[in-house]
């Protein structure tokens, strides 16, 4: 994985290492009111009482928002599943296929079918019950001090963090790895030593002193008993206490997200030998021996005063309480895998308590998110070659090269800019490398064995797998061809530190993407993706990369005085959004998002007006181009979300809720003009206030 800036990872659903087992990240379920097939915007969804000046989002879904319904097993729905439930269903279809085809042992379809085989067995997974995870239990009783724990938490990690894409600033493992381009040599691979520990989404979890928090620190307390007691352990209400206990100190000494996705904090190179006197506590050889990473040395640390104080715990906390954190973790994230009674355990607080979900995702499709979580790039290649013909990439392609031609045109036009500074933002336009619809080279699974009747080994050889893969380019120089996403995925992905674009192709599918709809619609609706991801280019974090990927500055000191006194009004803004009653977007949180945002919609408006030609805009349901690029954006944004869920996002996600994130059209001088928005409109701007970056 790279650095990485992405679309439309809203989401808002459950956590833990087993998470993808039941439900998505970046997709949710859509049951939107749709008669037959339409081309363009949805004329059924609008709701035209409403004023858009007023409430655009309501404007432009009030129709959806009415008469749809959220699932029980989703914790949201909204447009995006639209194009998430396709993909599921195609990539069923290649397994069931795959399955039926029964083709030679060590062969990536043949891995797809075991795989798929291992985790539809329920009576085989319920028959072994605790048994595959007994060894690793074992384990952890046997450690004896403080050096033996050292390497037992060096064990567990693994490349389950990615800064910066989706929210993976912190693992449920003591630390989390991440190999990526370095900050300082972008052309080569450099390893990441990232804050982690606790298994709630986020350190307010732990912190916060509202009611609901502390009402969902007593469930958690109440689930963790639960799983000690499924698991035969004695005294299981006070092995839960010592981890809450513990887990709340590590919280403690974590950065909050805004802080984590400041740049120029995390750009630490400590030599391993620094280990030792700069985070005392942690036995540091044992542990970097264990996680397979003795024979480096240098390492980034993202967050060095939380890495400085966890390792302090390790010296600080007793042996028995590390002991039971390390059990209640195995548990939990495994337990997507185990038995009914754990599973069933653990989705109740993640799924129910964390999500709002009333029941579990159908597991067929729990089992699609498995083999695209651990065989990714195997089932993508046979995606891509049924779902995705070269006529559609190339439509595609076309698209993306009239927005990059627009957004040229538009930093050459910005006024605010020393000419030394728009130069160097041109080269980053330049050499931006942008990928559709899948990768020109896919990785094989040569070596990982995947027997249909063990899960549970399954899924840990596939982890321990990718894990030998990103250490194995530690060093190596940087392919920056290679995906950080799987065609089937529906997202799309700035990489920073690659200076590059990934738009799989998934999500180059109607309503987004449909070559029978007029061009307003496909510029509002996959030309605000595509704008957006190239806005990340100069988001609050792009601005801090060059052409090659280097974190350097390249900015004058007016220009970026500018540039940082711009963006502050749009956080300002978004403060100021309020989706339940006293819980406020943080607009310093989701800034990059927002920037990436409004200047996603100014460059496919622009496109859009340049693909006109001069001509005028056919009218669809009386609504003029203008206006139907502006409902189209806003309806990509159709969502309903369940109120625990909603309040999981505002603290977790760098994304502000779907409902806030098409209200960036009040800082558009078009969006005015078409729908005639006056000053009294609850959403009117003066045009002092609305804020012009890109």
């Amino acid at each position: 994985m790279t650095f990485a800036r992405t679309f439309c990872v809203l989401l808002i659903g459950i956590t833990s290492a087993a998470f993808a087992q039941n439900a998505s990240l970046g997709t949710k379920h859509s049951a939107a009111v749709r008669v037959g097939t339409v081309h363009g915007i949805d004329l059924i969804s609008i709701q035209r009482s409403v004023r858009p000046g007023d409430n655009f989002y309501l404007y432009a879904n009030g129709n959806w928002i009415a008469h749809t319904t959220i699932p029980a097993d989703r914790s949201s729905i909204g447009r995006f599943n639209e194009l998430a439930d396709r993909s599921d269903k195609q990539v069923q279809a290649i397994v069931e296929d795959a399955v039926k085809a029964n083709t030679a042992p060590g062969t990536d379809a043949r891995r797809i079918a075991d795989l798929y085989r291992s985790y539809m067995d329920e009576a085989g997974i319920e028959r072994a019950g605790l048994a595959p995870l007994k060894p690793d239990l074992d384990r952890i009783v046997a450690i004896r001090d403080k050096r033996q724990l050292s390497a037992a938490l060096g064990a567990t990690v693994r490349n389950d963090t990615d800064a910066l894409n989706n929210t993976n600033f912190h693992t449920p493992n003591i630390f989390g790895l991440w190999v990526a381009p370095g900050f300082q040599d972008s052309d080569h691979y450099a390893p990441y030593l990232m804050q982690g520990g606790i298994e709630l989404p986020d350190r307010d979890y732990y912190l916060e002193s509202s009611a609901h928090m502390k009402q969902v620190r007593t469930k958690y307390l109440a689930h963790m008993t639960a799983m000690f007691r499924l698991a035969g352990f004695s005294n299981p209400a006070q092995r839960a206490a010592r981890v809450l206990a513990l887990e709340t100190a590590i919280a403690k000494s974590q950065l909050a997200l805004e802080e984590c996705e400041d740049i120029h904090r995390a750009n630490n190179l400590w030599r391993a030998s620094d280990f030792a006197a700069k985070a005392p506590g942690l036995d540091w050889a044992a542990f970097l021996n264990s996680a397979g990473l003795s024979s480096q040395k240098n390492l980034y640390v993202w967050q060095p005063t939380a890495i400085t104080a966890e390792s302090a715990l390790v010296a600080s906390t007793p042996l028995d309480t590390w002991k039971d954190w390390l059990t209640l973790h195995a548990l939990d994230d495994n337990a997507a895998y185990m038995q009914k009674s754990l599973n069933s355990e653990w989705f109740t607080f993640f799924g129910t308590e964390l999500g709002g979900a009333e029941k579990q995702r159908p597991r067929e499709i729990r089992a699609v998110r498995l083999l695209n979580d651990n065989l990714g790039q195997a089932v993508g290649k046979l995606y891509a070659a049924r779902y995705f013909p070269p006529e559609a990439r190339a439509k595609a392609q076309r698209l993306v090269a009239n927005l990059l031609a627009v957004y040229h045109q538009r930093v050459e036009a910005v006024s605010w800019m020393a000419p030394s500074t728009k130069a160097e933002a041109l080269a980053k336009l330049d050499r931006l490398q942008v990928s559709v619809g899948y990768p020109d080279t896919f990785r094989t699974y040569d070596g990982l064995e995947i027997r249909p009747d063990d899960l549970f080994g399954n899924v840990q050889r596939a982890k321990l797998f990718e894990y030998r893969y990103q250490l194995s380019r530690i060093g190596q120089r940087v392919d920056r061809r290679e995906w950080c996403m799987d065609p089937q995925t529906v997202n799309a992905v700035n990489l920073p530190l690659d200076n590059g674009l990934n738009f799989p192709a998934a999500i180059l599918q109607p309503p987004f993407f449909d070559p029978a709809a007029p061009d307003a619609a496909n510029y509002g609706g996959i030309g605000t993706v595509i704008g957006h991801e190239i806005s990340h280019t100069f988001d609050s974090e792009g601005a801090d990369f060059d052409a090659k990927g280097a974190v350097r500055n390249w900015w004058t000191p007016n220009d970026y005085a500018h540039f940082k006194a711009v963006s502050a009004a749009l956080a300002a803004q978004f403060d100021t959004y309020e989706p339940l009653p006293g819980v406020h977007v943080k607009g310093k949180q989701t800034l990059g998002e927002d920037i990436a945002d409004l200047g996603g919609v100014n460059a496919a408006l622009e496109a859009y007006h340049v693909a006109l030609a001069g001509k005028t805009a056919p009218s669809v349901g009386g609504f003029t181009g203008d206006q139907q690029f502006f409902i189209a954006f806003g309806q990509v944004w159709a969502n309903k979300t369940r109120e625990a869920a909603l309040r999981r996002q505002l603290l977790t996600d760098p994304h502000a809720p779907a409902q806030i994130r098409p209200l960036t059209v009040r800082n558009l001088d078009a969006w005015y003009t078409s729908f005639n928005v006056q000053p009294g409109d609850k959403l009117y701007l003066s045009p002092d206030k609305r804020v012009r970056i890109w």
